[in-house]
C-alpha cells in the first residue's frame, strides 16, 4: 500500500491543482481563517464569500446577517466591521451570521470548495487539526492564502505545524518544497509571526489588536473546521486510524 502524502502549497489560485485528488487545508492566519475559527468557537455561523457582491445577496438571504471583511486591507462601504477577530471576539450577538469577505483567505477558501473536503487551519487549531486529519484522507494539502506574490511567514509556520503533525502520523511529504517548509517552521513559535510583513501591516495600520489577538491565542481551540455547503461549521472529531490505515 502507497503511503499517504502531504503537500505544502501557496495562493488561491494553486488550489486548483488539488482539488481534484486532494483533501485542502486553508491557511490565512492575518486574518481570514482566524476570524472564521474564532466566530465558529464562539457559536456564530459563519460564510466565506469571493466578491462584495456575493456578499450583499447572501445578506438578503440571511436574517440579521453582519458583512465582514476587507478587499486591498480597505473594509468595503455598506460592511457592519472588518476583517477582524478580535472585534468577532467582542461581540455579544452571536445569533447574527457573519458573511466574511477578504483579499487572499476567502478566495482561496472559494478556489477550493469542490475539494472532497476542506479545512480552516488558523495558529488557534493548526496542530489538533493536523494530528486529526492523519488517516482520514490519503491526500491532503494545506494551502496558505498567500497575496502579492508572498507566501507570509505566519502561513508558513501554520502550515508548517499542519504538515509536522501528519508526518509524525506517517505521512510522506510529497515534494521537496513540503519538507523544506516543515523543516524551517515546524519548531517556530506563533512569536516568530511578529517579524512578518503582514504584522508590520497590522502595525502601520492601526490594526495591533488582531495582531495581539492571533499571537496571544494559539493551539487553543481543540476544534476541527469545515468548510461544507458555502458555510463553515464545526465538525465532529475525527478519530484517527494511525498508521496502520498509511500502510506504514
Amino acid at each position: 500500500m502507497s503511503r499517504a502524502t502531504v503537500v505544502i502549497d501557496a495562493f488561491p489560485e494553486s488550489a486548483r491543482r488539488y482539488v481534484a485528488t486532494h483533501a485542502v487545508v486553508a491557511v490565512d492566519v492575518i486574518r481570514a481563517t482566524t476570524t472564521a475559527v474564532t466566530a465558529v468557537t464562539l457559536g456564530r455561523r459563519c460564510f466565506p464569500v469571493s466578491s462584495i457582491a456575493a456578499a450583499h445577496r447572501l445578506r438578503a438571504k440571511l436574517d440579521g446577517a453582519l458583512l465582514a471583511g476587507e478587499l486591498e486591507g480597505q473594509t468595503p462601504d455598506g460592511f457592519d466591521l472588518g476583517n477582524s477577530p478580535a472585534a468577532i471576539a467582542r461581540r455579544t450577538d452571536v445569533h447574527r451570521p457573519l458573511i466574511l469577505l477578504s483579499s487572499s483567505g476567502t478566495q482561496l477558501l472559494d478556489a477550493a470548495r469542490t475539494a472532497t473536503a476542506v479545512y480552516l487551519a488558523c495558529f488557534r487549531n493548526a496542530v489538533s487539526l493536523g494530528r486529526q486529519l492523519a488517516g482520514q484522507h490519503p491526500r491532503i494539502a494545506v494551502i496558505g492564502a498567500g497575496s502579492r506574490e508572498e507566501f507570509r511567514m505566519e502561513d508558513q509556520i501554520c502550515c508548517a505545524w499542519v504538515a509536522a503533525a501528519l508526518l509524525e502520523a506517517g505521512y510522506e511529504a510529497a515534494d521537496s518544497s513540503t519538507r523544506d517548509v516543515v523543516a524551517c517552521w515546524r519548531s517556530a513559535p506563533a512569536a516568530a509571526a511578529a517579524t512578518g510583513r503582514s504584522a508590520d501591516y497590522l502595525r502601520r495600520s492601526d490594526q495591533v489588536e488582531d495582531l495581539d489577538f492571533v499571537l496571544e491565542h494559539v493551539d487553543d481551540v481543540d476544534l476541527v473546521c469545515g468548510l461544507v455547503d458555502g458555510e463553515v461549521v464545526a465538525l465532529p472529531a475525527l478519530g484517527s486510524r494511525g498508521r496502520a490505515a498509511l500502510g506504514a
